[in-house]
């Protein structure tokens, strides 16, 4: 019987999900599996570059953007795992994740679906890896920022679960959806994502549903992942407060009744304006952040891992930046044979495991900036900050 099915549902993130199903690639080996690619209408040339380069991967294609939830659902109709992992495309994963999760589930009968710690591209944790269903005191507190200001306060910090240790396993009420695997018969018992939804708050409202069902959602801390987050979901700050409000919009009027939804809704159109508000204020900052990070030339950069690969990798700088300095190493265990400053490290994966390269980042969180280069691909991506585009040499 097959195992896991993995969904990845792509909208013009082609660099980013070449990285992600290398690191896919190499974590299936250890279990049964098939792996779904769902595309939403992408214009970048996702399908043509990627069908030809993997050939274990079902490409589905979509004429149009159908959303996160129909195309995920789309997916599922076709999956025969046991378990659906829903996985998306700006991620990193460990060799050893998916066996591990799959082993919790055995274990835990009770367990409906299943998250895992996951840190942005500079190694900073993500505190949506764990939250708590949205309530009318824990949305006041998240919206007037007081949520911020005591970030490891079971009262106020209620919403991102910030009193819980990030790297132990707890049972929580949400999972992100960017890391969420589930037992099939679960989701097609509940119908999948609602496809009121149309991006944003369909973890949420699926989460809400499995723990109604009965069952538990449980969050591994000892499990990370890297989610650069800003490529999955490429939408300017004014789009991102109006979708994500709507969102919460849809989920208090399907979960919420009498006083506490309207207190909701009125707490949710403060939010939408004080958030488009913040974000206009500070657009020209971001364009000038995006802008440097483009124009930088004189990198030097350290290649770790696989020879094969940082031969690649090395090909594939020296056409995109002119004049940057190159050095290598086959181990991070040689790190301290470094002599000079370093900008940026590239895991060159191959015989160079993923698992290593997501501890290493853990571990030094922006010391430096971080890419991944997969074996025998073309590209080279990462990301410093989840809240901007990643930088890719291609």
């Amino acid at each position: 019987m097959m195992q896991l099915s993995i969904i990845i549902v792509n909208y013009n993130a082609k660099y980013f999900l070449e990285q992600c199903l290398c690191s896919v690639h190499k974590a299936i080996k250890e279990i049964t599996a098939e792996v779904f690619v769902i595309d939403n209408g992408s214009s970048d040339g996702s399908i043509d570059y990627l069908q030809k380069k993997f050939s274990f991967v079902r490409f589905i294609v979509n004429k149009k953007n159908e959303g996160f939830s129909k195309a995920n659902n789309i997916a599922l109709r076709q999956c025969s795992g046991e378990y659906i992992l829903f996985l998306n495309p700006d991620s990193i994963i460990a060799e050893n994740i998916l066996r591990h999760c799959l082993d919790f589930f055995s274990t835990h009968k009770e367990a409906g679906a299943v998250g895992v710690r996951m840190l942005d591209g500079s190694g900073k944790f993500l505190p949506e890896s764990k939250r708590s269903f949205p309530s009318v005191t824990v949305s006041f507190l998240k919206l007037s920022g007081l949520s911020s200001l005591f970030p490891r306060s079971e009262f106020f910090n209620r919403y991102a679960l910030g009193y819980l240790p990030e790297n132990a396993v707890h049972e929580v009420d949400v999972l992100c959806g960017a890391f969420l695997m589930a037992k099939k018969k679960v989701l097609l018992d509940l119908n999948g994502f609602d496809e009121a939804f149309f991006m944003y708050g369909e973890d949420i409202d699926l989460c809400y549903r499995i723990q109604q069902s009965g069952y538990k959602n449980y969050y591994l801390g000892n499990e990370t992942i890297i989610h650069f987050k800003g490529e999955s979901v490429k939408q300017n700050a004014l789009n991102y407060v109006r979708i994500f409000y709507n969102a919460m919009s849809v989920f208090v009027k399907k979960h919420f009744t009498g006083s506490n939804a309207w207190l909701m809704n009125m707490l949710l159109h403060a939010g939408i304006y004080t958030r488009a508000s913040l974000s206009l204020m500070a657009s020209p900052f971001r364009g000038i952040k995006k802008s440097s990070v483009k124009l930088k030339q004189n990198k030097k950069l350290l290649l770790v891992g696989d020879p094969v690969s940082a031969a690649e990798a090395e090909n594939i700088i020296k056409q995109n930046i002119s004049s940057g300095v190159i050095k290598k190493l086959q181990s991070l265990d040689s790190m301290s044979e470094v002599q000079y400053a370093v900008d940026e490290i590239i895991f060159c994966t191959g015989n160079f495991s993923y698992k290593e390269s997501i501890q290493f980042v853990d571990e030094t969180k922006s010391t430096y900036s971080y890419k991944w280069h997969g074996l025998h691909t073309k590209s080279i991506a990462g990301s410093t900050n989840k809240k901007f585009t990643g930088e890719v040499y291609k």
